[in-house]
């Protein structure tokens, strides 16, 4: 289906979320760190990156609003999954550059939609 980057400091989301997005027929690279993920990005040009806001170094709006202003990743749709909750972190996710922002925990039902909306919006690209 869609080469997905996953950015997630967290081993345990890491390997959750991925596993979801295998089962459901997709390709996934993970990167643990802001850099990493913005490394991987323009070195495999993923058809969609999932993105975590509070990690060590880049944080996720950071490399969000990088990702977004690079010619190489431009149009890479990114969706924000994060713990943080506020309406706030939403709108500023949104004018970095976001497709999307989901607060974690994820549903697998919300996730896989919201994942399939941001394929498909850029597909129409």
């Amino acid at each position: 289906m869609a080469d997905i980057l996953l950015i997630e400091d967290s081993p345990t989301d890491a390997h959750a979320y991925g596993t979801l997005l295998r089962a459901s027929g997709h390709d996934v690279l993970v990167a643990s760190t802001g850099e990493e993920g913005m490394s991987l990005a323009q070195q495999h040009n993923p058809d969609l990156i999932i993105m975590d806001i509070v990690m060590p170094g880049l944080n996720g709006f950071q490399a969000t609003r990088e990702l977004c202003r690079m010619d190489a990743t431009s149009s890479i749709p990114i969706i924000i999954m994060s713990t943080k909750d506020q309406e706030s972190d939403r709108i500023w996710g949104l004018r970095q550059g976001a497709f999307d922002y989901l607060v974690k925990p994820v549903k697998k039902r919300a996730l896989l939609k919201c994942v399939n909306s941001a394929l498909a919006a850029h597909e129409r690209v």
